[in-house]
């Protein structure tokens, strides 16, 4: 992280826009791709849904981010967006405006967005976990790549359009520049935007690293091993089968508002199952079951 600091304020960003083009990017796949080897790598589950729940942490954060003042610029197809509230801006006038506080607000609002991304993911993995999950193998994996096109194509109806801005693209959200430090003239002090891709990506990833290592992640392997084993041992693979589901798709949220943060914009065709098989690759590359991988 301290590398990263370093990196992004020696280099100047416009002549090196591929560098940190790369680095953001990778750390937003590193946790997807850590989010899915959860799942398919140590509690044995092949799915294939990730695409949909980063579509649902993309919308989620960007909708719960874009400014009042910007939405009817956002939404001018549909008059306007059905939802005007954000967080950032509302934690930007609670703590009075612009200076240190309002630099505060918009971090610590953007930062809830980026939770409540992940929840709205684990809550809708919650709900199709319960009929899902009774299915396996291959059988597992056409159900939750069928969700992911499903979700994608709702999100593009125009009947939702007031919230999900129908095909077109959701934009004016903070992004990752928004954690630069500026003064006065506006002009940059310390560049923090890759930084605060790496530092959020990092955090996520050491919590599932924790998780793994606890007795709830030696449960999962178990099931992993050997079903049967593991239910004569004491396990309940249903609920553990659950909890891995839901907390593979919450972190998967999370990369979908990061992901978001980075192109500047979430459009649902963005969301293909290419993107699936992408993260996929990584996992398989890196190694089944290998977080450092």
């Amino acid at each position: 992280l301290a590398a990263v600091v370093l990196l992004e304020n020696v280099l100047d960003p416009n002549a090196n826009i591929i560098v940190f083009t790369a680095l953001k990017k990778g750390a937003v796949y590193a946790l997807v791709a850590v989010s899915m080897n959860l799942l398919n790598g140590f509690t044995g589950l092949f799915s294939l849904g990730q695409a949909g729940f980063m579509l649902l942490g993309g919308y989620a954060y960007a909708i719960f981010t874009i400014p009042s003042d910007m939405r009817e610029s956002v939404y001018y197809l549909f008059d306007g967006s059905a939802i005007n509230f954000s967080f950032p801006e509302f934690f930007t006038n609670l703590f009075g405006g612009g200076g240190v506080g309002g630099a505060v607000g918009m971090v610590l609002g953007v930062l809830i967005a980026i939770i409540i991304a992940g929840l709205v993911a684990a809550f809708v993995a919650w709900l199709i976990g319960l009929p899902v999950l009774k299915l396996k193998s291959d059988y597992l994996a056409i159900a939750t790549l069928g969700f992911a096109e499903i979700i994608r194509a709702v999100f593009q109806w125009n009947n939702l359009g007031r919230i999900t801005n129908g095909a077109n693209a959701l934009k004016n959200f903070p992004t990752f520049t928004n954690f630069n430090i500026t003064n006065a003239d506006g002009q940059i002090v310390l560049r923090l935007s890759t930084f605060a891709c790496f530092a959020i990506a990092a955090l996520c990833i050491w919590l599932i690293v924790l998780l793994i290592n606890s007795s709830y992640g030696r449960a999962f392997k178990a099931i992993r091993e050997d079903e049967i084993a593991a239910e004569a041992m004491g396990i309940n693979l249903a609920k553990h089968k659950r909890m891995s589901f839901i907390i593979s798709s919450f972190f998967a949220g999370v990369g979908g508002a990061l992901l978001a943060m980075f192109m500047n914009q979430v459009q649902a065709k963005t969301f293909t199952s290419t993107m699936t098989y992408e993260i996929l690759l990584i996992v398989v590359l890196g190694g089944i079951g290998s977080v450092s991988g």
